[in-house]
């Protein structure tokens, strides 16, 4: 009996000691530094200029995702037919972001001394030569011919130049004032062989089926410089002002333009219902053929860098106005 009533008190002082040790709690000495705060992310709207074509393609998915309310950021997209419509609210602060070819891009920075940069490229080769005949099968077989095109001071004509030159070809070239223009006067009968990009080569090949396309010219400017330099021809421009005041608030965009794009590629047939939605192209089943074709990436940072210089650099030797008359500074390229 007494052995057991010796183990209850030694078993209830215990249990005492530890609710003791159980309820003393020692409180931190203040420090008079603030206690860290996790913060939400608040977005802001950012105001976006695209073409129709494969940069307007590229965004259909971010303006149905900021239109539902469920991007980090509002994105506010504008679409244009030419790039000289988007310039001049890039420069006046009207645009934060817009979709242009990377040589005005260039220029754009040299003419307001470093007030936009280059944020991404979001488009590679997208041109064709179409015609309605047979007579062209290669690049050699413009010589002597007449061809139509579009993109006047920009990349379409100074890439055929360059390619042209390289090739030792002289041919007539006419120019229309936009890309919609030329499918136009192509399918009126006003223009049998054509250098046009795509989603207009759908357009014109789904209408009218004596077209065909005749040259990959983004084969030929492979060639022309031997496959070493990427053809660059579209992306996207930030203003400087907004870049550096911002970057948290940049980078979300990037990111969700990124997953816009790669959702395009991969979901051609639902894609194409959001961009004949948006009137990016006239009907989904243009917009679903042409995607394959349209080449729409999103390269950033240093592979950005590294890959437009030499684009940038043959641009300024076959013509310096092409960039605005002189190479970039380092600081045209929005590296993190």
């Amino acid at each position: 009996m007494k052995k057991a009533a010796s183990i209850f008190c030694a078993v209830l002082i215990l249990w005492i000691a530890f609710a003791g040790c159980a309820g003393t709690q020692t409180t931190p000495e203040p420090t008079g530094e603030p206690t860290p705060q996790a913060t939400e992310y608040a977005g802001i709207d950012i105001k976006i200029g695209a073409l129709n074509g494969p940069t307007g393609m590229g965004i259909s998915k971010l303006m149905k995702d900021s239109e539902n309310g469920i991007t980090a950021n509002k994105y506010q997209v504008e679409l244009f037919s030419a790039p000289t419509d988007i310039t001049g609210l890039l420069i006046n602060g009207e645009m934060d972001i817009a979709a242009v070819p990377t040589n005005l891009a260039a220029t754009l920075y040299n003419k307001t001394n470093g007030g936009v940069k280059l944020l991404a490229l979001n488009t590679l080769g997208v041109l064709y030569v179409l015609e309605k005949g047979d007579t062209v099968h290669s690049i050699n077989d413009l010589a002597g011919k007449k061809i139509y095109s579009s993109g006047q001071a920009s990349t379409p004509e100074y890439a055929l130049n360059y390619v042209l030159e390289k090739n030792n070809i002289q041919c007539e070239v006419e120019y229309f004032a936009t890309h919609a223009e030329l499918a136009a006067q192509a399918l009126a009968g006003k223009a049998d062989i054509l250098l046009i990009p795509e989603p207009f080569v759908s357009t014109i090949l789904a209408k009218d089926a004596g077209f065909r396309i005749a040259v990959d010219f983004n084969a030929s400017w492979d060639a022309a410089c031997g496959g070493e330099i990427l053809f660059s021809m579209g992306c996207l421009a930030v203003r400087t002002e907004f870049a550096e005041n911002n970057k948290a608030a940049l980078d979300k965009f990037v990111e969700e333009y990124t997953a816009s794009v790669e959702y395009v590629n991969a979901n051609p047939a639902e894609a194409a219902e959001l961009i004949a939605e948006y009137g990016i192209v006239a009907s989904k089943e243009i917009a679903e053929a042409a995607i394959p074709n349209c080449n729409m990436v999103t390269v950033v940072n240093e592979e950005m860098k590294n890959k437009t210089i030499p684009y940038i650099q043959i641009l300024f030797e076959n013509d310096a106005s092409s960039v605005g008359g002189k190479i970039p500074g380092e600081d045209f390229y929005y590296t993190k």
